[in-house]
């Protein structure tokens, strides 16, 4: 990058942090009716990113009994590794939790903490990013290139310690941060002055130390890396409590109900759950801040960092970079917090972890289907006289795909039970946790194995990424089918058009097409 274009990176990024200054978040607000205490919160809340992102808590939490109450944020600051280092760790993250359970490391992403938990009031966060830029500057020209990590294990403890000069270079950047946080902002930070780590597992099983020291080896410390100062808070009052994540929508039935969407963050404190009845559980929701009763089984356990709002960064190795090929009237006391730049991989570097990553077939059954649960005669309990379909029980499905034969072909070809839906989206967030990176998806063409595949990519967030390619030569009629005659399924495009992601361009493997030639299969879908 040459020293002009230098320079004029440090114009968008001035100009960008000038944009983000207390008055211009603020008095949009002021201007919209909101009150400064009201208005500082939502800022502090969403990290003053963008009024916009205030305005939009604020009319969130307009019914928030907590709204006025002067409850501040707790903020930490922690040193986050990125680059080859990152993407290291965090696969170790996934191959343990695989291997091992989720332990308590889970809960937070790989980070060193630099200092505990502090409050700071709303009106004086500005002065805390102040004070964060100051203690990088300050510590900019002698924050080392490499920082030593050297492995530690126990039987409840696995994790890196920084050793050596670099780790006081960093202790020292922590001590400078709290000291300009108490005289700016008027916090009493406590920074970690003891051995810095960067815990890898904790409170595990002890049978899982072996096993977990083995997946620690194969983390080079010696991995490329940009360390960042990251700057975060949560909201104080839940520090305690269970994070559980909403999986499906849920409409209130009653007025003490909570309204849930997918990805809604509840927080439920176990110690007060007298009140709520087998199956339910009372919380708080984080997006609206209203308490109430929710079904436990449209949720699931989210992590604590799941709810922290990250506010400023300070790279030291992007801004020592900038720093040294300044122009003109540039210097070190330009430095403010940057953004962590998104990480780029060379060409070889993909052909390398393609190279060296262990491919899988998972093969998943469907869930549970409507026939396994009302018997054969089904499809007479769900139909009226002129063949249309209503719901008699809650395990039926809402409602069925059109189809060319009419509701006589689910008779062959039944669908999902309700029960059956929630395995599958149950099974897909189970595989999102266990970060499983899915490239392609084959489905039987039967109606419940195509249905399993959309639920498990909507879970994965991939419904938009992958087609489903429909495989005829993996539907086993001949095994599982009671009746004589071969069922009638729904070919790719009356598939499509029930909105479920098939891929219409897939064709099927040779083998495929003799094998259903050979059993005579028939139905009303054209396969080639």
């Amino acid at each position: 990058m040459a020293a002009g274009e230098t320079t004029q990176l440090y114009a968008r990024v001035s100009n960008k942090l000038r944009g983000r200054s207390t008055p211009s978040l603020l008095d949009p607000l002021l201007a919209m009716g909101f009150p400064a205490h009201t208005a500082l919160k939502a800022l502090a809340a969403t990290g003053r990113k963008t009024a916009e992102e205030a305005a939009d808590w604020l009319h969130c939490h307009r019914d928030d009994p907590s709204l006025d109450d002067p409850i501040p944020q707790e903020y930490a600051l922690f040193l986050c590794p990125t680059g080859a280092l990152l993407e290291r760790l965090q696969e170790f993250w996934r191959e343990s939790r695989r291997q091992c359970a989720k332990n308590r490391a889970h809960e937070v992403f790989p980070h060193v903490t630099l200092c505990d938990f502090f409050t700071c009031e709303d009106q004086k966060v500005e002065s805390l990013y102040e004070a964060l830029k100051r203690a990088g500057d300050r510590a900019l020209g002698a924050f080392p290139q490499a920082v030593p990590l050297v492995l530690h294990s126990s039987i409840s403890y696995l994790g890196f310690f920084l050793s050596g000069s670099p780790a006081d270079v960093i202790r020292e950047f922590a001590v400078t941060f709290a000291a300009e946080a108490s005289v700016l902002a008027d916090c009493a930070v406590k920074p970690c002055t003891k051995q810095l780590h960067l815990t890898l597992a904790h409170k595990f099983y002890p049978h899982h130390q072996r096993t977990l020291e083995q997946l620690a080896r194969a983390i080079h410390p010696g991995h490329a890396c940009q360390w960042t100062a990251a700057l975060y808070s949560r909201d104080m009052r839940f520090v305690h409590y269970q994070t559980l994540r909403a999986l499906f929508q849920y409409k209130p039935q009653n007025a003490d109900e909570l309204p849930l969407s997918p990805g809604d963050y509840v927080f439920v404190d176990p110690s007060q759950q007298e009140e709520a009845s087998e199956g339910w559980v009372i919380g708080l929701s984080q997006r609206t801040g209203r308490r109430g009763f929710l079904p436990e089984n449209y949720t699931d356990r989210a992590s604590e960092a799941d709810t922290w709002v990250k506010h400023r960064t300070y790279t030291f190795s992007l801004a020592a970079d900038l720093n040294s090929r300044k122009d003109g009237d540039g210097g070190s006391r330009q430095n403010a917090e940057f953004p962590p730049p998104q990480t780029s991989r060379s060409f070889s570097s993909i052909q390398d972890l393609q190279a060296t990553a262990r491919r899988s077939v998972l093969v998943v059954r469907h869930g549970e289907r409507v026939d396994q649960v009302f018997g054969k005669s089904w499809l007479q309990q769900c139909s009226t006289p002129d063949e249309r379909y209503y719901r008699p029980d809650l395990n039926f499905p809402r409602s069925l795909p059109r189809r060319g034969c009419g509701l006589k072909g689910f008779e062959s070809d039944p669908p999902l039970s309700c029960c059956g839906e929630f395995q599958s989206r149950a099974a897909g967030a189970a595989l999102l946790d266990s970060g499983v990176r899915v490239t392609s998806v084959f489905a039987s063409p039967a109606l419940r194995c195509v249905q399993t595949a959309k639920l498990l990519l909507e879970e994965l967030k991939l419904e938009k990424k992958i087609k489903i390619r429909v495989e005829p030569g993996i539907f086993e009629w001949t095994k599982w089918e009671a009746g004589k005659t071969t069922p009638a399924l729904m070919s790719p495009e009356e598939l499509k058009e029930a909105n479920f992601p098939v891929d219409t361009d897939y064709r099927s493997l040779p083998w495929a097409c003799a094998s259903v030639k050979k059993t005579g299969r028939k139905g009303n879908g054209s396969w080639p």
